[in-house]
This record gives C-alpha cells, structure tokens and sequence, in this order.
C-alpha cells in the first residue's frame, strides 16, 4: 500500500513539513560527506524558518496539556494498558518540560551568529556558495566529518524540543485514524463532510495502481479526484477506471 497525508488546517500543515524538514536534516547530519552536512544545515535554516512563522511552541504547549488531561482521565480502565499509559505520559510530561525551558525567540541564538547568517544569506542565491564567494565556509566542509558533526549538532540541539512535541502530537493525531474503505467510481469520490471536524485525511490504495489522489476538503464535503501520475509534463488526466481506496479521518 501507499499512502498520502493531506492536512486540513494551517496548524496540521506546518507540522507535517516540520516533520519532514527534521528527518531530512538529522538523517544528512548522520553522514559523513560535506555535500550531506551542507543539505544538513540548509535544514536547519529551513526549520528554523518554518518555525518562527507561528506561535509554534505555545500551540504545541497548549495541545501536549489537552492530551495530558485526557490521558490522565483514561487511568484505571480496565481496557487500557496501564503500562503503555504511563509511558505516553512521562514522555508528554517529559517534552512539555524541555519545551517551556526553551526561552526567547525560536532560533535566535543562530540569528546571532554572523557566520552562519552569512552563508543562509549566500544560499538563496543560486550557485551562491562557491568557495570563492565564503572562503571560510569552503574551509569548514574540508574539516573532519566529525569535527563538523560536531558543529551541526551544537545548531541543531537546541531545536530538538519542538520535533519531540510535533512528533507526539503527529503520533496521536494518526492513531486517532477512523479508516472506511471506498471505490472511487470513474476516478472521482465525494462524500458530504456534514460540519465534522477533521484535522487530517489519510488516503491508501493499492502501491501498483498507476494512480495519485489530489484531495480537496472543506466542513461540507471531501473530493478526491485519482489521476495518471506522468512526468513528461503532459496535462494531468483523471483515472478513467474504478479505484478501490481506503479513506482514514484523523482528529485529536
């Protein structure tokens, strides 16, 4: 199966590409060559950027305590693992800590520090980096893979907080997952939403389909339309086939 993930609302969508803006960083870190430490810490610039542009901690602040609170009420179930409870907890307890803890403005302390503002600077600019443009970067990517892992942990730790929040609240969010299974009749589906709050639609098919969802939802009604995928750049065409689909609501 396949899989596609289409956020509802702004909040669900900042967090999505958070999440994939840190797997992509952490895993360019964990290697060894230059041009990986460089996509590394373009992630870090891009983070850092997506994450200023809301009031980010203090909406995942706010939601860590909401599932606290309902969690809490789940103690003593008799059909919930006390165990596995516990363990939600602590670590919702855990990340809310780390996250207060972090103080001043996301990011600040790399706003601060001119020589990396100076290459974030450099690589909007199309072939911006070259070692004849920042010499001292140049130089920084010829030192040793750990010498500069070193370096990209030290600017990448301090943003680490908000990935353990996202990463609870995305997790909460996608077990939430209420799936039906549907065919989309001639490439097309639509179901009346009838006001019910979703925050997230996930949508699976079978992966040997030659078929990609393009979804659009709103409180009244869910329309997916399947359509060839093709990369010659030829106007895209709907599915003219029946396609079996499984449609998943998410809401925390």
């Amino acid at each position: 199966m396949i899989s596609y993930e289409f956020p509802i609302n702004e909040k669900i969508r900042t967090l999505l590409r958070l999440e994939d803006l840190y797997v992509r960083t952490i895993s360019f870190a964990s290697r060894d060559q230059p041009i990986d430490h460089h996509m590394a810490l373009l992630g870090i610039f891009e983070i850092m950027e997506v994450a200023s542009r809301a009031d980010l901690k203090s909406d995942l602040l706010q939601e860590l305590e909401r599932q606290r609170q309902t969690l809490i009420a789940l103690r003593n179930n008799p059909h919930i693992s006390e165990d596995a409870l516990e363990r939600v907890l602590t670590e919702i307890e855990s990340t809310h800590t780390r996250l207060l803890a972090m103080t001043g403005k996301l990011g600040q302390y790399l706003r601060e520090n001119e020589w990396l503002m100076a290459i974030k600077q450099r690589i909007s600019i199309p072939g911006g980096v070259c070692e004849f443009d920042l010499p001292s970067y140049h130089y920084w990517r010829t030192q040793s893979a750990e010498r500069r892992k070193i370096d990209l942990d030290r600017w990448l730790s301090p943003l680490l907080p908000i990935k353990h929040g996202l990463d609870i609240v995305l997790k909460l969010l996608r077990d939430s997952a209420k799936s039906n299974h549907f065919i989309a009749k001639g490439g097309s589906f639509q179901q009346m939403s009838g006001g019910k709050t979703v925050q997230l639609l996930k949508v699976s098919l079978n992966d040997d389909l030659p078929a990609v969802p393009e979804l659009s939802a709103n409180r009244y009604a869910i329309n997916i339309r399947f359509i060839v995928p093709s990369t010659s750049g030829d106007r895209a065409k709907v599915v003219d086939s029946d396609i079996q689909f499984t449609l998943a609501y998410c809401n925390l």
